[in-house]
């Protein structure tokens, strides 16, 4: 496959570990930039999030037919726009991975209930999900305080689900300070981010946050990748995997990413969403495209990621 708005060809079998997540868990920022809500949305207005969501997971098992792998096919979806959603990935014996932060914050907070209840931890078991997955925001250049409290509070909800047996996906996003923006300009990715995105997983392990799988911003260089990677395993944490996250980029440099991560051990797949469904959803809000027009894209979009990933990774 050459262009992610193409027709799809079947992919090659996975491999053995690798996981292709289409994430749609968007919350705060899906209602804002595709909905155009302001504020908390009313009961119609979610059910329409909730609709578009159905339909991007309609994409989702149009790839299945098509020939995407079900047992490393998954979806991360939320409970508040999505439940409907996980109940069907779980039905049709995809991989399922949910979130628990609330959305739209700068500092980890729990969606449901808090860290001294039990309420949070009632919603994962409802859900039941492979993975539990909580997106952060760190950076050694912020706020040396927060900072602590948010990886006190991340090692406690690391326990509290290990001791449960459930698995941990940590989205871990390394935005740039005011001053490092300043010093580097668009340089930032490639300069200083590889080096930050090391130094806080580090942090958070000496802290207690002990993720199963993290999902890492994409990398420009195979040395990058392969030092996160020795990072994210460091201390005989052999079995921690990596995959690449979406980041909304464009298709070329998606297509980069993901060939440079699949050649490195320990990278073992994705979770892209807004890239894959964004532009389809928006279309077919916009009245430019039928529920059956607005699928088919979504499906292509999948399998041209997954379809370049399997090929890197054979190279």
């Amino acid at each position: 496959m050459t262009d992610p708005n193409g027709v799809s060809e079947a992919p090659a079998p996975s491999s053995a570990a690798s996981l292709f997540l289409l994430a749609m868990d968007h919350r705060a920022s899906l209602a804002r930039t595709v909905y155009g809500i302001k504020g908390e949305p009313t009961s119609a207005q979610a059910a329409l999030i909730s609709a578009g969501k159905q339909l991007v997971f309609q994409g989702l098992l149009a790839a299945l037919d098509i020939g995407a792998d079900r047992a490393r096919t998954g979806v991360l979806v939320d409970e508040r726009y999505g439940a409907p959603v996980a109940r069907q990935a779980r039905d049709a014996g995809l991989v399922l991975a949910m979130p628990i932060e609330r959305s739209g914050e700068d500092w980890f907070t729990l969606e449901y209930g808090t860290l001294g209840e039990d309420r949070w931890l009632e919603h994962v078991e409802a859900f039941d999900p492979d993975h539990v997955k909580i997106l952060v925001r760190d950076n050694p250049g912020f706020d040396p305080g927060r900072r602590r409290a948010q990886q006190d509070d991340l090692a406690a909800v690391t326990s509290a689900l290990h001791d449960r047996g459930r698995s941990l996906l940590l989205e871990l996003l390394v935005p740039a300070t005011a001053e490092q923006s300043a010093d580097q300009g668009q340089d930032y990715d490639t300069a200083l981010r590889p080096r930050l995105t090391r130094q806080v997983i580090t942090e958070m392990q000496q802290a207690g946050v002990e993720p199963d799988i993290w999902k890492i911003e994409g990398l420009d260089s195979a040395e990058d990748a392969a030092r996160a990677v020795a990072t994210a395993q460091q201390g005989g944490r052999d079995q921690v995997r990596c995959v690449v996250l979406g980041r909304d980029a464009p298709a070329p440099v998606l297509d980069r990413w993901l060939s440079l991560a699949a050649g490195v051990t320990g990278f073992e797949g994705f979770a892209i969403g807004r890239s894959i469904w964004e532009d389809p959803l928006a279309a077919h809000l916009a009245g430019q495209a039928t529920e059956g027009e607005t699928v088919r894209p979504i499906a292509d979009r999948y399998l041209h990621y997954v379809t370049a990933y399997e090929r890197a990774a054979r190279r």
